[in-house]
């Protein structure tokens, strides 16, 4: 009786959509009271998620039918950025073209890095197509690798990375590098680690927010426009 109410329950998508954003929300709270940047909230989400799973035994598919309803959500969330960049509208028309560029730049080295990576690796031609779009956002880069012959799980999954990676790290690497000014600064993290790192960016400053909702926006067009033609 228990095991089918059990059942019963992981079968709808309230589920996924529950175990989400209580994940989340435990993220939220350690990474706040923990202060360090290794405690990612959005790396911790799904650590819990991983661990709730594989300890239920509980399928990915199930999960799925919840937490892909949330991702629904992914596309008119980045949309709201564009209210920073309005906010910051004459910085952007003022740095237009140093903003295009540094977006055009980064986005062709992170295709290229892929695929010199991925020969040096003897990486598989599927695999290479899945993690080519690693620094897009989601919407996008499903679809790049859709129409290059990816692997969609693989390709979100790297997203995922490179988007905790950006966002834990773009602060400690702009000290780093000595990079002060934060015009800059917000187009790397945009161009680099899309929403997620974007997310950081706008704890920065609405500024360096507004300049990396810019950037990751450019960085999907490019990057499209770029493997229409290389592949």
């Amino acid at each position: 009786m228990i095991a089918k109410i059990a059942e019963a329950i992981t079968a709808t998508p309230l589920f996924g959509v529950t175990i989400t954003i209580l994940a989340y929300w435990i993220g939220l709270k350690a990474s706040r009271k923990l202060k360090l940047a290794v405690f990612n909230p959005y790396l911790i989400a799904v650590a819990l998620i991983v661990c709730i799973l594989a300890v239920s035994g509980i399928p990915y598919s199930v999960y799925a039918n919840g937490g892909d309803f949330i991702g629904m959500f992914l596309t008119p969330v980045t949309t709201i950025l564009a209210v920073s960049i309005y906010r910051q509208r004459k910085i952007v028309k003022s740095h237009f073209l140093p903003i295009l560029m540094g977006t055009l730049v980064g986005s062709i080295v992170s295709v290229i890095a892929v695929v010199s990576l991925s020969a040096a690796f003897g990486i598989t031609e599927e695999l290479k197509f899945s993690l080519i779009p690693k620094s897009v956002t989601t919407p996008i880069a499903v679809a790049i690798s859709d129409s290059l012959g990816g692997i969609r799980s693989l390709t979100v999954t790297a997203l995922i990375i490179t988007g905790v990676l950006g966002n834990i790290m773009a602060p400690l690497l702009a000290k780093l590098f000595r990079v002060k000014s934060r015009i800059a600064t917000g187009v790397a993290i945009g161009t680099a680690s899309h929403v997620i790192g974007t997310s950081k960016a706008m704890e920065m400053g609405e500024d360096v927010g507004a300049m990396s909702s810019i950037a990751l926006s450019f960085s999907g067009i490019i990057t499209a426009i770029f493997v229409s033609f290389a592949f």
